[in-house]
């Protein structure tokens, strides 16, 4: 693939990425869980990670975080965003990457949910000097079955229609 055409592809995925957190913002959750998010821009992290690989993958959740701040205004934000977003794709690729013969797309965006949440308790807990912010944990992760299991299940349909789009385009 051209290095100009892969660069338009991975903005656009950026942008994507980006739309999606804006609008999942205006999303209401059913269950009123403080910071539980449905997580829908890191459906364009693991198609990433599936069509291009892990660097690119990396570069697109490191560029959606920042320009999500600078959309959003919300700078306290960012710390959890990053170290959410590259910790949930480093697992996301370990586990596509060596134990894609176990994990479906799914059991892969599952895992990314559970890191995911796991990295941002993490943050919260260096921020604020207390320990016992761990024990809110469960309940991120429980919320992170379900939805790690809507967006690998997306990823599984988005990524096979992409992969299809890209060979079209590439014979023309």
């Amino acid at each position: 693939m051209k290095r100009t055409r892969k660069i338009i592809l991975l903005s656009l995925l950026v942008s994507v990425g980006l739309a999606l957190s804006v609008i999942e913002s205006f999303i209401p959750l059913p269950v009123a869980i403080p910071g539980a998010r449905l997580g829908l821009s890191n459906m364009v992290t693991l198609v990433t990670l599936v069509i291009f690989g892990f660097k690119e993958a990396l570069v697109v959740s490191i560029l959606k975080s920042f320009v999500l701040v600078l959309v959003t205004g919300s700078i306290s934000s960012l710390l959890y965003s990053l170290v959410g977003g590259i910790l949930s794709c480093v697992v996301m690729f370990i586990s596509y990457r060596f134990f894609s013969n176990i994990f479906s797309l799914i059991g892969v965006s599952i895992l990314g949910a559970t890191a995911h949440n796991f990295g941002q308790v993490t943050v919260a807990v260096l921020i604020m000097s207390n320990v016992r912010i761990y024990s809110y944990l469960p309940i991120l992760e429980l919320m992170g079955l379900f939805t790690g299991y809507f967006v690998g299940l997306s990823s599984i349909y988005i990524s096979k229609a992409l992969e299809k789009v890209l060979k079209y385009n590439m014979q023309i």
